[in-house]
């Protein structure tokens, strides 16, 4: 029997340090939710939850894109439906003001009306959406991945050189039989390029909305392969604690068994 080396406190003590490692571990994990308090606790499941990490950042950065885009043709759209209901009753004056039965004065009264709507169709080419205009005919470029890739938002022209702009113009009137039979063959125009435009836009939408739905499944899967790396399972370390606790207790006990066993020397001595 020896008193200089406590070989078996040594030990204790050795365990008993690594069981208070393990409770401290525990403690972090549970306190914080993650299993991953310190790159030393899974240094490569560190890393793939921090790429993981910005791309989620990354797709919900596009969906934010995705969404604004979806409400720039929304807005675009609100404006056409207006501009249709403007173009039909546009139509409908064109036919009256060719009826044989009306007078110049009548007509006039209808061109009145008329010139009223070319200029809402003319005011609402110049409206925008944050700055961004609605209606000067450019193709967006709406990022739609968190590699940056890019969707093409078809746009719609009110403005120079299509046929609404010939519908507006000031020479498109209805004040006599020539004027409106002409006025008609513009306004027809219009109403046949609106309605392709409007389909265009329904197209954007569509696609877009596509775009948007795959962005949320890959967000939500993105989501659930961190959280098998980095979130703790509560239950399963709450286990461990209860365990690494009542193991820190008895090593306690048993290192203060271990330093009290040299005391049996003096027994020896007496």
């Amino acid at each position: 029997m020896v008193i200089n080396t406590n070989t078996t406190a040594q030990n204790a003590a050795t365990l008993l340090q690594q069981s208070s490692s393990n409770l401290s571990m525990s403690l972090a994990r549970l306190s914080s939710g993650s299993k991953i308090t310190s790159p030393a606790d899974d240094s490569a499941g560190l890393a793939v939850s921090m790429k993981l990490g910005a791309q989620i950042a990354r797709v919900g950065a596009a969906q934010n894109n995705v969404n604004n885009a979806i409400s720039f043709n929304q807005t675009q759209d609100g404006y056409l439906q207006k501009v249709n209901d403007a173009l039909t009753r546009m139509s409908e004056l064109t036919v009256s003001a060719q009826d044989v039965t009306k007078t110049t004065s009548d007509r006039a009264l209808y061109q009145q009306e008329f010139g009223t709507l070319q200029t809402y169709v003319k005011d609402v080419s110049t409206k925008d959406f944050n700055g961004v205009s609605l209606f000067d005919g450019s193709t967006l470029q709406v990022t739609t991945d968190s590699d940056g890739n890019k969707f093409q938002n078809g746009g719609v022209n009110l403005n120079a050189g299509t046929t609404y702009t010939t519908a507006m113009g000031n020479t498109t009137k209805v004040d006599s039989l020539t004027g409106a039979a002409s006025a008609l063959t513009a306004v027809k125009n219009a109403i046949n390029t609106l309605a392709s435009d409007r389909a265009t836009i329904g197209a954007n939408e569509e696609s877009l909305g596509y775009y948007n739905a795959q962005l949320s499944s890959l967000s939500n899967n993105l989501s659930a392969a961190k959280s098998q790396i980095t979130d703790v399972d509560v239950a399963t370390e709450s286990t461990q604690y209860a365990r690494n606790n009542i193991l820190v207790q008895s090593g306690t006990a048993m290192l203060a068994q271990a330093n009290s066993m040299p005391q049996s020397v003096l027994r020896l001595l007496s």
